[in-house]
């Protein structure tokens, strides 16, 4: 049976509220927050009580982000880019990353340690070689890479000149970056840059020195603050956040804020 037009102007007029409802719905849900996900070593990593005031930056960096821009922080304590690979970290987080999401790679410190064959890469080839893992991972799922050099140790000369440590790994990043179109952040310039406005003395109150240990390569809370705020500035310098995104990055941040929980217990991976 056939409708009158009557009918077919009624049955619009009936449906339009219903699609002006779910129209307003749609527009009224809020955007999915997009996660920065980290790969990388012990200078980002999550520390626990046991290691306490010893920060990685990447428990900083939430405090520069706004909340829709939540961190999720895989760094591991030793790790290199192969051996987070190898353990099966990097495939992890691929299977959990979706599409608009970032992931943060900063490996650097232990693929220097050529007397360890499962952590060592070289420069030019192997070090290039499992990045591009990270880089193509990302991207098959629709998350963007993010390559950031290996933040500096504390290392002045006798003049009180700051002096790089990582070789031609932040080098061979760099060329990476360029020829990937990848968002190169680099922590090793902008630290280095940092540390020498610090001087020899000032270095030491934001790494791990305490009365039993002098570490110069690990942060107290101060240090990892200010590195994660160099992150999160780096971040808006790349494009890849925008100025609305980030909060903070002029503020002092209390150093009470840092928390340091309980150690978990393993869950399917190598502990840390």
């Amino acid at each position: 049976m056939s409708l009158t037009r009557r009918q077919v102007a009624s049955a619009a007029l009936a449906a339009a509220p219903l699609a002006l409802a779910s129209t307003g719905t749609a527009r009224a849900a809020a955007p999915r927050p997009r996660t920065l996900y980290i790969a990388g070593d012990s200078t980002a990593a999550q520390k626990y009580a046991d290691a306490a005031p010893e920060t990685g930056w990447g428990m900083a960096l939430p405090f520069f982000l706004h909340r829709d821009r939540p961190v999720a922080n895989h760094a591991v304590n030793g790790r290199s880019s192969k051996s987070f690979a190898d353990e099966g970290r990097l495939e992890a987080v691929l299977e959990v990353i979706r599409p608009g999401d970032f992931l943060l790679v900063q490996f650097g410190h232990n693929d220097e340690k050529s007397q360890d064959p499962a952590r060592y890469t070289e420069p030019w080839t192997t070090y290039r070689e499992y990045l591009l893992r990270y880089v193509e991972g990302a991207r098959a799922r629709g998350a963007r890479p993010v390559l950031a050099t290996s933040v500096e140790r504390r290392r002045f000369d006798a003049q009180g000149r700051a002096l790089p440590s990582h070789g031609e790994y932040p080098a061979a990043m760099r060329a990476l970056a360029a020829e990937e179109g990848v968002a190169l952040l680099d922590l090793q310039e902008r630290s280095l840059e940092l540390w020498q406005r610090l001087g020899v003395e000032g270095t030491k109150t934001y790494f791990n020195w305490t009365a039993t240990e002098q570490d110069n390569t690990h942060f107290n809370p101060p240090g990892a603050i200010e590195v994660a705020r160099l992150v999160a500035r780096e971040l808006v310098r790349t494009r890849v956040l925008a100025p609305r995104d980030v909060r903070r990055l002029d503020e002092e941040i209390p150093v009470s804020w840092i928390d340091w929980p309980p150690q978990p217990s393993a869950q399917g991976l190598p502990p840390g």
